[in-house]
C-alpha cells in the first residue's frame, strides 16, 4: 500500500502534463528550424615547452641538412674570376644558358637516369613481393630472410661494393651495364622491402577474405583490394630507391 501510495503521488497530474506539453511547444516555435545547434568550441591548449623545443631543433636540423644544397643552388648563379668558384663575385645566368655543353656529363646523366629508373622498376616488384610474402606467412626461416634485408642496409658502401665485384668475378662476369644494375638491384630491395612491409602490416586482412568470399580470385583480390591500399607505400619505396640509386657511386665505381 505505501509504494501504491509514492507511485500515485510521483505521477504527474493531467495540469502538469499540459504545462509542460505547452512549454516546449513554445520553446521550438522560439527557436528557428533551420537554425542548426552550435557545436561546442574546442579548448585549446597552450603549446608545451618540450612541443616548441622539439620543433627548433628539428628545424634546425632540417637547416643544417640542407644548407649545403641551399649553398650550392645558390654558387651555381655566382660569376667565379678564375678555375675555382669558393668566393661570390658576381651574379650571372651563363652557367645555365647551355647545360647540357659538355655531352661526356650529358652521356652520364643519361647513364644515371636509366640505371635509377630501370632497376627501381625491377626492384618494386621484387621488394614489394618479399614485404608481402614477411607480413602474411610465418616460416622457420624468416629470421634469417630479415637478416639478409637489413645487411645491406648496414653494411658500408665499400665493403657492399668490394664483395659485389669479388661475386661477379667469381663468375667471369665482365664489368659493366648489367653488373651496375644488379649492383643497385641488390641494395635496393632491401629498402623497398622495409618500407612497404611498415604498410603492409598495417592492412586489414580481413577485406581480402571478404573480396573471396564474394567470389573473386586471388589475383584480382590483389589488384582490385590489396594493391590499391598498399600504393602510397609502394610510391614512397620508389621514390628512395631511385634517390639512393641516384646517389649511389661508390658501389657503381667498383
Amino acid at each position: 500500500d505505501n509504494a501504491e501510495q509514492q507511485h500515485e503521488a510521483a505521477r504527474p497530474d493531467a495540469g502538469e502534463v499540459a504545462y509542460r506539453a505547452e512549454y516546449d511547444w513554445q520553446d521550438k516555435a522560439a527557436k528557428p528550424a533551420d537554425q542548426p545547434d552550435k557545436a561546442p568550441k574546442p579548448v585549446k591548449g597552450s603549446p608545451k615547452w618540450g612541443d616548441i623545443v622539439l620543433r627548433v631543433v628539428a628545424g634546425l636540423v632540417l637547416l643544417y641538412l640542407f644548407l649545403p644544397i641551399f649553398v650550392i643552388i645558390l654558387f651555381s648563379f655566382n660569376n667565379p674570376a678564375g678555375k675555382f668558384n669558393y668566393t661570390w663575385q658576381g651574379f650571372t645566368l651563363d652557367n645555365w644558358l647551355n647545360p647540357f655543353k659538355y655531352p661526356p656529363l650529358t652521356e652520364a646523366l643519361k647513364l644515371s637516369l636509366n640505371v635509377a629508373a630501370v632497376s627501381t622498376a625491377v626492384a618494386v616488384v621484387l621488394g614489394t613481393l618479399v614485404a608481402i610474402a614477411l607480413v602474411r606467412q610465418r616460416w622457420r626461416g624468416q629470421s634469417a630472410v630479415d637478416t639478409f634485408l637489413i645487411l645491406p642496409l648496414t653494411a658500408p658502401e665499400v665493403v657492399m661494393g668490394a664483395a659485389l665485384l669479388t661475386l661477379f668475378l667469381d663468375f667471369s662476369w665482365p664489368a659493366g651495364y648489367t653488373t651496375i644494375l644488379l649492383s643497385h638491384i641488390a641494395f635496393e630491395v632491401s629498402f623497398i622491402a622495409m618500407t612497404v612491409r611498415a604498410r603492409v602490416r598495417g592492412f586489414d586482412w580481413t577485406l581480402e577474405d571478404a573480396s573471396l568470399d564474394l567470389g573473386a580470385g586471388p589475383a584480382r583480390t590483389f589488384f582490385k583490394v590489396t594493391l590499391p591500399l598498399i600504393v602510397p607505400g609502394i610510391i614512397a619505396a620508389a621514390m628512395l630507391s631511385f634517390a639512393l640509386s641516384l646517389d649511389d657511386f661508390i658501389i657503381t665505381y667498383f
